[in-house]
């Protein structure tokens, strides 16, 4: 085993370019996710980072005898009330965390010890290592960090694999009988006007799509105290930047329409052959009783099959219409480590009480939510 100190060259980067091209061939060749994208990363720094009051933590590690960038930790330091966290970079947009790494150079990165020590310096000081969202199978990034062993979440991912034809998948994915449910809810809607189901393929669509999205979700999240991400401005300029930036390669914004107007509409972002649905809106008050939701995601179904994509990924969440779709779960997991006599407390609490750890996820998210809000739902 190499414990030599003259692999890797360790350093924080505030001003790290996540459009450049050594980070996307880096991104290209990891086992990252898609919410490590260079857009996405790109766009939640610039444009959230601030806003939440989080500081950058971008940990680069280069090959020091090349110099060549061999891994990337989107890191942030975030304060929630008096307590100092060190976590992903997630600001509850993503539902994937993962180091940017091949698992080779991960490997070899736990090999030099002197390298394994300096990240573990320069993340500190925290109270609290706060490393959620961490999918099955990943890279263990608490070897790296010196951390407790992870643990599961209380909720999982869900993905159902596509096959061609859209015919063969549909009767393999779906109850024969919720087929014929969902056949008879779309002979309704198309009687009901010129139906259309496409994919955004340019600004003003998507612009026009993105809002009617906040539109459909305000009322539909409004009992859960603006739970909803699209009606705070910073987050819907968020999610709009990358949707209008990873147009046509990254991202895709489908639109189900009625007589031109958009009735249903889903947001997903497209990773190494998987299409990643991370948000979706409809216009439940004009048609109640046809499972807008269902259809639409059908018809995104039948899309990418036809693109070739082997993968829909309904993402993190435990909502029943996954399994409907033929969605197998994934089990998410956690690493969080004290690193203060407060962190120790907050950590203890929290896996003590039920109740308590309730009010301490509230907390935790008291610089992103407004005044009297509960818990957020994407």
């Amino acid at each position: 085993m190499n414990k030599s100190s003259d692999t890797f060259d360790v350093a924080i980067d505030h001003a790290f370019d996540f459009l450049s091209l050594e980070y996307t061939e880096l991104f290209d060749n990891s086992a990252a996710t898609a919410f490590q994208h260079p857009l996405w990363l790109d766009s939640l720094y610039t444009k959230l980072a601030s806003h939440a009051g989080a500081k950058r933590l971008v940990i680069v590690v280069r090959h020091r005898t090349t110099g060549a960038l061999a891994m990337v930790l989107p890191l942030l330091r975030v304060r929630r009330g008096p307590i100092r966290t060190v976590e992903f970079a997630d600001l509850r947009v993503s539902d994937y965390l993962a180091p940017v790494c091949s698992p080779k150079v991960f490997s070899d990165l736990l090999d030099d010890e002197s390298a394994c020590e300096e990240i573990r310096r320069l993340v500190r000081p925290f109270d609290l290592l706060r490393m959620t969202k961490l999918p099955d199978g990943r890279l263990p990034v608490e070897n790296l960090l010196g951390a407790p062993r992870r643990a599961s979440m209380d909720t999982n991912a869900y993905s159902t694999v596509l096959v061609a034809p859209f015919e063969q998948w549909r009767a393999s994915a779906l109850d024969r009988s919720y087929q014929k449910e969902l056949a008879k809810k779309y002979r309704q809607l198309r009687k009901k006007g010129t139906l259309s189901f496409s994919c955004c393929d340019d600004s003003a669509s998507v612009l026009g799509t993105m809002e009617m999205m906040r539109k459909f979700r305000g009322p539909r999240f409004q009992a859960q105290g603006d739970g909803d991400l699209l009606q705070r401005p910073k987050y819907y300029g968020f999610y709009s930047d990358v949707a209008l930036r990873g147009l046509g390669s990254f991202v895709r914004l489908y639109a189900m329409k009625m007589d031109g107007n958009v009735i249903a509409a889903v947001l997903g972002l497209c990773h190494q052959g998987s299409f990643l649905i991370i948000m979706s809106a409809f216009d439940i008050a004009g048609y109640k009783s046809q499972s807008l939701g269902a259809l639409m995601f059908e018809q995104v179904a039948k899309d990418c099959i036809e693109r070739g994509d082997q993968m829909l990924d309904f993402t993190i969440g435990d909502e029943p219409y996954k399994k409907l779709f033929g969605g197998q779960p994934s089990p998410m997991w956690t690493v969080t480590q004290a690193g203060s006599t407060a962190g120790a407390m907050a950590l203890f609490a929290v896996r003590q009480a039920p109740w308590l750890k309730l009010a301490a996820k509230r907390m935790s998210e008291f610089r992103l939510l407004p005044t009297r809000t509960s818990t957020p739902t994407r």
